[in-house]
């Protein structure tokens, strides 16, 4: 008997003699691959620490003790995005805020949202979030149920604040993912109709070229963080919702 796979076998009459040795060598070899090699796609995400976060959120923390932040400003919180996001310079004269932690998804801001967000008492959040949680392995159910969570936990303490959900990029290193992102912002995007406090910036059309392909010129060589050009495009796209969201 020949195995092909690791449910199935078939017997070796089924192939010519001369085809037995290659097959045999190609099952052999199916054989010796890993279990998650034979994975269905069905492996759910492994268990997310948010402690792993505890020293950037305790040098947010000190931060605040040498230098207080503005009350009623704009703080911008999340992933990468928004730590390499140079929002003074980029906001120059308005309070702004910045806790990024990079690598972050947006169970970690809810973790942290008492001591990085809530506490600051901001007028306006401006969120990025849910493409470290995509490429994790989370559904698009997963993220919308914690950006309600995450809203529900800013709107209860800080009911007159404004939030700003900024669109989950559509990048060159996680294309794979597109169709899952858009799934995502449409259902984010619903959501934050229903609530005049909310604010859905949409970086995605702006952000694909004619060949229907993530603009190259926009990100650094990773193919997954924005460049100078890409911020000043996101600054464009934001200051209007900045206004409206006063």
């Amino acid at each position: 008997m020949l195995c092909l796979n690791r449910n199935t076998a078939l017997s070796t009459s089924y192939f010519p003699a001369r085809g037995r040795t290659l097959l045999t060598a190609i099952c052999s070899c199916l054989l010796l691959l890993p279990p998650q090699a034979w994975s269905q796609g069905t492996d759910k995400p492994k268990k997310h620490n948010p402690h792993r976060w505890d020293k950037q959120i305790a040098a947010f923390e000190k931060a605040d003790q040498e230098t207080a932040p503005p009350k009623n400003g704009i703080l911008f919180v999340g992933s990468s995005s928004i730590r390499y996001w140079k929002v003074e310079e980029s906001f120059p004269g308005m309070p702004v805020i910045n806790r990024g932690f990079g690598g972050s998804e947006i169970s970690d801001a809810i973790f942290f949202a008492d001591r990085i967000i809530i506490k600051h008492q901001p007028k306006i959040i401006v969120f990025y979030a849910g493409d470290n949680d995509l490429a994790r392995g989370k559904t698009s159910q997963q993220v919308v149920a914690d950006y309600r969570t995450f809203i529900k936990k800013i709107t209860t303490s800080l009911p007159k604040t404004k939030i700003i959900f900024v669109a989950i990029k559509p990048s060159i290193s996680r294309w794979k993912l597109i169709e899952t992102i858009r799934k995502t912002n449409k259902q984010i995007e619903q959501i934050t109709t229903t609530d005049s406090r909310q604010f859905f910036l949409d970086v995605d059309t702006p952000m694909i070229g004619a060949d229907g392909k993530p603009k190259p010129e926009l990100f650094i060589k990773d193919g997954l963080h924005l460049n100078v050009a890409g911020y000043k495009l996101w600054n464009s796209l934001l200051r209007p919702l900045l206004k409206a969201a006063k």
